[in-house]
């Protein structure tokens, strides 16, 4: 396994958070601390600030991506986005799969392998979420539901599209927003399974050339050991992505 055949991903995932107003301020303060970064940088926005957001890091290392998808190109979805949405106004990735997507708002294993094949589709790099809650880790059933999720998720994906255009994120349930996060060995110790499983649907190859980031409360204070682990490619950001300093901080930790 070689880290350096990757590029590590830091995404921000900015919640339901920021008026445009807002947001445009926060990116201002993010351009000069991530100018440079040796990692990929992508700030995933409410839907209402993508234009703000998109016009603010023009010409900037910065990418932007929204927090979730439809699997339908139109129709009747009363509140939703469909993928080809996003990518006409300029949008480069879309968070699939999150866990509040899937506890609050009832995305299966099913819809988000529908969403990632339509973000795909529609030429969107995707970032995909996985992970457990409390009791299933307290069960010891980790891996295996993990495992699952991905496993799903990826169906019909090919090796090309995983590699070039899909980031894994793990994002145990149980350390998202609660202020609790998984060691860093916990962090690699899942993160290498699901790279052990990309090498069993895909090949070695391509398995040591998908980022997997790590995203369960990653601040500025843990980011550095985080980062460290080999098998853990950047991170989705949550809480500490609202505070420029914070978030910029955890892109140096990254490269």
């Amino acid at each position: 396994m070689n880290k350096a055949l990757r590029t590590p991903v830091i995404a921000g995932n900015w919640k339901m958070n920021l008026l445009p107003a807002g947001a445009k301020a926060l990116v201002e303060e993010l351009i000069p601390r991530t100018a440079g970064a040796g990692c990929e940088v992508v700030l995933c926005v409410p839907y209402i600030d993508l234009p703000t957001v998109l016009a603010a890091t023009s010409g900037t290392n910065l990418k932007v991506g929204a927090q979730n998808c439809h699997w339908a190109e139109k129709g009747a979805f009363t509140g939703e986005v469909a993928a080809a949405m996003l990518a006409d106004i300029g949008v480069e990735y879309v968070i699939v799969g999150h866990s509040e997507r899937r506890t609050l708002f009832g995305d299966t294993n099913e819809t988000v392998a529908q969403r990632t094949r339509a973000a795909l589709d529609a030429g969107l790099k995707v970032i995909l979420c996985v992970g457990e809650y409390l009791e299933q880790r307290q069960q010891g059933i980790t891996m295996e539901v993990v495992r699952l999720q991905t496993k799903i998720a990826l169906a019909g994906v090919s090796a090309g599209e995983l590699q070039a255009r899909v980031v894994i994120a793990y994002e145990p349930v149980w350390a998202i927003g609660t202020g609790l996060t998984a060691t860093a060995e916990q962090a690699n110790e899942v993160n290498k399974a699901i790279r052990e499983l990309l090498a069993e649907l895909y090949g070695r190859e391509t398995a040591d050339r998908t980022v997997i980031q790590y995203g369960g409360s990653m601040n500025a204070a843990n980011a550095a050991e985080l980062l460290a682990q080999p098998d853990v490619d950047g991170g989705l950001i949550g809480g500490a992505s609202l505070k420029a300093g914070d978030f910029g901080t955890i892109v140096g930790a990254a490269g």
